[in-house]
């Protein structure tokens, strides 16, 4: 089984179990739809990459009616998904569906969102990634990544990994849904928050800043500049 097999397989339940996987769930999503600096009504152009369900554009359009997205990512059934979320607010969201390291991404946006996907990517992909969206980006446009972030120590990413263990088995979550969830790990490629943000200041990003951590979770992005 591949990484897409892997998504299209989980996407049926995907969305339910959300709130057990991430223990800081609402702190997590809260600041990564907060942290976005346009007025509510302006008709901003969002990209988001790795949309899966829709779950985190679908917060972000709720909080901006007049927003107007494009979602790409790898697995098809999770982006029936995202559709059938976006219609049920009288939304149709461009739908883009490949590998966001080739794809082409389309036009320029002012607001890149991506949310639990770049940590699939390898270092090398990751830091082209940042490049490849500061380049669509508009001047004056933020990127925002809800993500998790390997530990900067050993030691630390033990932590990170028992607290998170710790915490969905004290949510009650089934043996088998532990199971399903640490088969898709298999696909993480973690890097630190620290260096995910000098790589992102590499690509010319401005006012680089970790907006929300907790354990391995952590929001974060950046601006380009207006001129």
């Amino acid at each position: 089984m591949n990484i897409q097999e892997a998504f299209n397989a989980a996407a049926t339940d995907y969305d339910s179990l959300r709130r057990v996987l991430i223990p800081c769930f609402d702190d997590f999503y809260k600041t990564a739809v907060e942290i976005i600096p346009s007025e509510r009504i302006a008709p901003i152009k969002v990209l988001d990459l790795g949309a899966g369900t829709g779950l985190y554009s679908g917060m972000v359009q709720s909080v901006f009616p007049n927003a107007e997205f494009t979602l790409l990512d790898l697995a098809p059934e999770m982006l029936e998904k995202a559709k059938l979320r976006f219609s049920k607010m009288g939304k149709f969201p461009k739908i883009l569906i490949g590998d966001y390291i080739d794809t082409d991404l389309g036009d320029s946006y002012d607001l890149i969102i991506s949310a639990l996907s770049i940590h699939h990517l390898s270092d090398f992909e990751k830091e082209l990634l940042y490049q490849r969206i500061y380049d669509v980006l508009n001047p004056g446009g933020i990127f925002v990544n809800a993500d998790q972030v390997l530990g900067k120590t050993p030691d630390l990413e033990k932590l990170y990994r028992q607290h998170w263990l710790d915490s969905i088995r004290a949510k009650g979550i089934s043996k088998e849904d532990l199971k399903a969830a640490q088969k898709r790990m298999e696909y993480d490629r973690m890097a630190t928050l620290e260096i995910q943000l000098h790589w992102l200041e590499a690509a010319g990003f401005q006012n680089v800043d970790c907006w929300y951590k907790n354990f391995s979770f952590a929001v974060f992005g950046g601006y380009r500049p207006t001129i």
